[in-house]
């Protein structure tokens, strides 16, 4: 048995080229893999097991499958994502896949116009556009790094740290990242419609001191 725990169905590019992928485990001898149906196969949270179908029903067979098998609608959600990787669509329709495979020079021109408008409703932030890179995820080739662009903001009487926690208090929540005493964020996860939010949330947030 092998756990591959990301859940990686074809190879990927962006520095995760090394990353194991399901079919290859089981091409080299693994009876059965388990592995995520979230992190890089892109589904809801889910465990999964694919192997040996002897061994497979036998589990399927188990009292103990009634008590960890998943709902209807995460079999539904997991069924589409599957059929998107079948078909060959799921680097372009599978979010997490899609901003993976995002190039850094891609994200510029957004985080170039979301600076410009920070700096038309919110004047009293700093706000630059410098490199930076995304991190895959903890549960997910945790040291692999992706070149990116960030959008760094910086008030003159707000921490960036404080500025972190209004934006996660906000309606609709916004997670940023706090770095080089900035706050930074990465417009990699965050989709186009979303951004004036983020203008938004920050704009209010910069002005509560006033």
């Amino acid at each position: 048995m092998e756990d591959l725990g990301s859940g990686l169905l074809a190879p990927l590019g962006a520095g995760l080229e090394s990353e194991p992928v399901v079919g290859r485990s089981l091409q080299e001898g693994a009876d059965v893999v388990t592995m995520s149906g979230d992190k890089l196969l892109g589904g809801p949270q889910a465990g999964l097991v694919v192997g040996r179908r002897d061994l497979v029903d036998a589990m399927r067979k188990n009292p103990l499958y009634r008590a960890l098998r998943v709902d209807k609608m995460t079999l539904a959600a997991l069924d589409v994502v599957l059929a998107e990787h079948e078909a060959g669509r799921a680097e372009s329709s599978v979010p997490v896949l899609r901003m993976l495979a995002a190039d850094a020079e891609a994200i510029r021109p957004r985080a170039e116009a979301l600076a410009a408008a920070l700096r038309g409703r919110a004047p009293r932030l700093a706000v630059e556009v410098v490199e930076g890179s995304s991190a895959v995820g903890g549960g997910a080739a945790p040291t692999v790094d992706i070149p990116t662009v960030l959008v760094a903001v910086t008030h003159p009487s707000l921490s960036p740290d404080r500025l972190a926690s209004l934006l996660r208090a906000g309606a609709p929540p916004i997670v940023a990242r706090v770095a080089d005493d900035r706050l930074v964020l990465d417009l990699r996860t965050v989709l186009p419609e979303e951004e004036p939010s983020i203008t938004d949330a920050l704009a209010r947030a910069a002005s509560l001191d006033e």
